[in-house]
C-alpha cells in the first residue's frame, strides 16, 4: 500500500488549538473537537502538522492505490475551517440544506464561524459520513 503525505502523528492535538491566534477561531475548533468526538465515538489525534482527524480508514482510489485516511477531520485554514470528511454520507444534500452557511469544496466543507451553522445537523452529518466509511 503506498503512503500518504499526511500520517497520524503523536503531537499534541492541544498544542495545535492553543496556537490558533484568533479567539473566536481557536473557541470554535474546540467545540468542534467535541463535535467529532461525539459524532464518532473516536478521540482527536493530530494528523500532519495541521488537521485533527477521528478516526481512520483504507481508501482505494480508482487507480487501485490504496491510503490510509482519516475518517473525519478538521483544520483552522487562513478563511475558513475545513472539515473533512463528510461527502459520504448518507442524505448529504438534505443535510446540507439544514447546515446553515457552508459553501463546499472537491472533498471539502468550509464553515467561517460555527456560529454561522447548525452545530446539530453538522453532527449528524459527522456521525453519517464517518459511520457509511466505517461500515
Amino acid at each position: 500500500m503506498a503512503e500518504n503525505k499526511t500520517r497520524p502523528t503523536d503531537a499534541s492535538v492541544e498544542r495545535y488549538l492553543a496556537a490558533i491566534e484568533d479567539d473566536a477561531r481557536r473557541t470554535d475548533c474546540e467545540a468542534l473537537v467535541g463535535i467529532m468526538s461525539r459524532a464518532t465515538k473516536r478521540e482527536p489525534r493530530l494528523w500532519g502538522t495541521a488537521i485533527v482527524g477521528f478516526g481512520s480508514h483504507r481508501l482505494q482510489y480508482e487507480s487501485g492505490r490504496e491510503v490510509e485516511t482519516l475518517l473525519v477531520g478538521f483544520s483552522s485554514r487562513k478563511g475558513d475551517i475545513s472539515t473533512y470528511g463528510t461527502g459520504s454520507a448518507p442524505g448529504r444534500e438534505e443535510l446540507l440544506s439544514r447546515l446553515g452557511k457552508h459553501r463546499v469544496g472537491k472533498g471539502c466543507l468550509y464553515v467561517g464561524k460555527l456560529k454561522d451553522v447548525d452545530t446539530a445537523v453538522l453532527e449528524e452529518l459527522v456521525a453519517a459520513s464517518a459511520q457509511a466509511k466505517a461500515g
